[in-house]
């Protein structure tokens, strides 16, 4: 699923149009992204938790020179699934999901 595919999903379920979802998906994912850029983690409730790490510098090879290079110290975002999505992920899409 990409991202026109969950407007289209989100449209379809709230009976409004693809446009209105499109500002609601849009709206969703920037509270997401400013709720981990100035709290450090986003928690919903049965789905899961976003939250900033940490990644230390590590060693690595250049895929194309196989030159030894030092991956600089970095921050990423990680996501933990609630145990609800992880049951609902080994229902192969079968099922009905809980909120």
């Amino acid at each position: 699923m990409n991202k026109g595919d969950l407007v289209e999903s989100v449209a379809s379920q709230m009976g409004e149009t693809k446009a209105q979802a499109h500002r609601a998906v849009d709206a969703v994912l920037k509270a997401i992204a400013e709720g981990i850029a100035h709290e450090d983690k986003v928690v919903l409730s049965g789905f899961g938790t976003f939250r900033k790490a940490e990644r230390k510098a590590r060693a690595g090879v250049h895929p194309a020179t196989r030159e030894r290079v030092e991956i600089p110290a970095g921050v990423t975002v990680r996501f933990t699934a609630a145990d609800n999505l992880k049951d609902r992920a080994k229902q192969n899409g079968h099922g009905h999901f809980e909120n």
